[in-house]
């Protein structure tokens, strides 16, 4: 789906949105009423210092002036920009500070929903779509945190010995099932029906189940099956430790 098709999904009552650089902010009516705040990455742009402080800024604005609305996260990017002059400004803490931007939201009450429609890696991937409540995606989206030559890099093991785990390990392997196996993305839409009933639904969903769900879906996916008991063992110990 293009990116005005989803719109119009999303929206049959209509939104407002501008769309510049590679960037689009905005509102859209909820099928339920209501609105809801959009920021988003299109046409697989990178993300550099400039586009990260520019969603910040739509994120915080969305949080003073626009109520109590849900912030939509629509994300079709590249990886971060590793230019010279995005590095030298500091880069990393641009990305962190989006990031943190998004989990400010959530803090503050404003459901935060990431919409993954087309493709995104790397830096770009975790201060967006994976820096938000409920990540969801369309078929045929393309998300990777690493990929495998450069998970090679990173932890000296053979692209051979990483290809092979990742036939049983989604932690180690790209894409959507995988990334859905582990619990980071919620689930996959079905691109043939209403998207504004679906985000209704997941709305709804949200107000009965607070709390980040991602360690407990890897759990019953058996994707990641030890990061919830983990968490709940330092949770708990530190209750007991104050």
């Amino acid at each position: 789906m293009t990116i005005n098709e989803i719109l119009a999904s999303l929206f049959p009552q209509g939104c407002s949105v501008t769309h510049d650089g590679g960037l689009l902010w905005g509102s859209g009516s909820l099928a339920g009423g209501g609105q809801v705040a959009m920021i988003g990455i299109t046409d697989r742009t990178a993300i550099g210092v400039d586009e990260a402080i520019q969603l910040s800024r739509y994120v915080l604005n969305a949080i003073l002036e626009d109520g109590e609305g849900p912030i939509l996260v629509l994300v079709d990017s590249d990886s971060q920009r590793m230019s010279k002059r995005d590095e030298l400004l500091g880069l990393n803490e641009f990305l962190a500070h989006l990031a943190k931007c998004l989990i400010y939201a959530d803090m503050r009450g404003r459901h935060t929903i990431g919409l993954l429609y087309g493709h995104t890696a790397a830096g770009a991937f975790i201060a967006s779509a994976l820096a938000t409540r409920t990540l969801v995606a369309l078929p045929g989206a393309e998300p990777e945190v690493m990929d495998l030559p450069s998970m090679s890099k990173v932890t000296k093991l053979s692209l051979d010995v990483l290809k092979e785990k990742a036939k049983s390990t989604p932690v180690f392997a790209p894409g959507l099932e995988n990334l859905a196996q582990t619990g980071a993305v919620h689930a996959t839409w079905d691109d043939k029906t209403s998207l504004a009933d679906q985000l209704q639904t997941l709305l709804d969903h949200m107000q009965n189940n607070n709390g980040d769900q991602r360690d407990h879906l890897g759990k019953m996916r058996n994707g990641r099956p030890k990061a919830a008991d983990i968490a709940e063992l330092v949770h708990d110990h530190a209750l007991r430790s104050h």
